[in-house]
């Protein structure tokens, strides 16, 4: 009971990091038509942005700061460089981003370094909150899912419930329509894209202290980010939270099983010997295969449901 109370809530904290990484790419894909191989160079850009902030102010004022200001710097990207190629097609605007990515890279080495920084919890956080059976949950977990929570919320009802919503729910599928009532369309999108940066950003102050901020962590994060959208479904924020919460649960969970990986099927009462499949594989743990669980279930879900599980769009 102990290891799944803990795993299950561990599992629900890190999914819910991916939906607040996801969450952004997702809302510029279904506003703007664009996957943004930058996305997680901007939730890197966060975490750096957050660290200098938090030495000079203190870690609550870069909570709204760093998100501000990698937003700001996804506005001037859209402005400036994505809107020049977005009547090419869509793979001018896949190049432009992938560049962008490794201009970030290089420009975070170049003024912070290239080794890890100590971007630490703030002291407030610090701590358990509660235990159970004598294992105990951190607080800034838990801060961790009150944030991700609340951004869902606050998405919600910004796309539901406002006119700012029906604007730019209005001006993907109608947009001369839109422009006709006298809306700058491409203004629109442009907040967006910057929304969708910021959002990024914001997941980089969180996530940045809570696991390791450094040039590598946009690689580490990136190809799971894709995942969660495909899996979800291309352009459905709904299907991005659920996807999210799937595999943050399910690598985490993965990662707690230190057993054989096929000590499970004797369990299940299949005759397994390890000369049925070479001692390797054998001797390979559960927790072993634990970064790989993820890209397996993208596999199955573009076989069996190549839209996704809440998406509209195939492929």
């Amino acid at each position: 009971m102990e290891f799944f109370s803990i795993s299950l809530l561990n599992g629900l904290s890190y999914g819910l990091l991916l939906f607040m990484l996801s969450s952004g790419l997702t809302l510029i894909f279904s506003m703007m038509g664009v996957l943004n191989f930058a996305h997680a160079s901007f939730y890197m850009l966060g975490a750096y942005f957050a660290y200098t902030i938090t030495e000079v102010v203190g870690f609550f004022p870069a909570l709204i700061l760093a998100p501000l200001i990698v937003g700001a710097l996804g506005v001037a990207f859209e402005r400036f460089c994505l809107r020049r190629v977005h009547s090419f097609g869509n793979v001018p605007e896949l190049l432009i981003t992938f560049g962008l990515s490794y201009i970030i890279l290089e420009l975070v080495q170049l003024v912070w370094g290239r080794s890890s920084l100590d971007y630490r919890v703030p002291a407030l956080l610090d701590g358990p909150l509660f235990s159970i059976y004598g294992t105990q949950f951190p607080k800034y977990k838990a801060f961790m899912m009150f944030v991700a929570l609340a951004m869902l919320l606050a998405l919600w009802l910004l796309i539901k419930k406002t006119r700012i919503g029906l604007v730019i729910q209005a001006a993907l599928t109608h947009p001369d329509t839109v422009e006709t009532l006298g809306h700058n369309v491409p203004r629109v999108f442009m907040l967006v894209f910057g929304g969708g940066a910021a959002l990024a950003g914001l997941a980089g102050v969180i996530g940045g202290n809570a696991f390791v901020t450094e040039p590598g962590m946009a690689n580490s994060v990136g190809p799971v980010i894709f995942v969660v959208v495909v899996v979800g479904g291309m352009g459905s924020l709904a299907g991005a939270f659920l996807a999210s919460i799937l595999i943050g649960v399910l690598q985490t969970f993965a990662v707690a099983i230190d057993s054989s990986l096929l000590s499970g099927l004797a369990l299940l009462g299949v005759n397994v010997t390890p000369e049925t499949f070479g001692y390797a594989l054998w001797k390979l743990k559960v927790s072993q295969c634990a970064p790989i669980l993820p890209f397996l279930f993208l596999v199955l879900i573009l076989i069996f449901r190549p839209k996704g599980l809440m998406g509209s769009r195939e492929g």
